[in-house]
């Protein structure tokens, strides 16, 4: 038996307005509002996990335990682009020649940003 990603869900106050934000970021489409309580954003890609954000009345508060690592080919670009539709920089990290900038979505979900790499074996 196999497990396989279908969705990735996030809390949210307001999970509208955050998955708007998520689907225009990743060219994705919002497939269901369920009436603003949870709201479900399909990627590009057949086959790629749906996101999902959930209203709750209190997300956790501090740093999300489960977070995003998305790739691109110009992450300087990339960032940029995230940080003027609404992201904050929280911070920018190497590890050997791997590179990776680390943001936050509008409602303080962090996230990460790297170029596409081979994981070492």
């Amino acid at each position: 038996m196999t497990l396989t990603v279908g969705m990735i869900t996030v809390d949210s106050t307001d999970p509208i307005p955050l998955a708007r934000w998520w689907a225009e970021r990743i060219g994705g489409t919002v497939i269901a509002e369920n009436d603003g309580f949870f709201v479900m954003v399909s990627g590009p890609a057949a086959g790629a996990p749906v996101l999902g954000f959930q209203q709750v009345d209190d997300p956790t508060p501090g740093k999300n335990r489960i977070h995003l690592d998305l790739t691109t080919t110009d992450i300087d670009a990339e960032v940029e682009s995230l940080v003027a539709a609404g992201a904050t920089r929280i911070a920018d990290h190497e590890l050997g020649d791997f590179a990776w900038v680390t943001l936050a979505d509008p409602d303080g979900n962090q996230f990460c940003v790297s170029l596409a790499h081979e994981p070492s074996a």
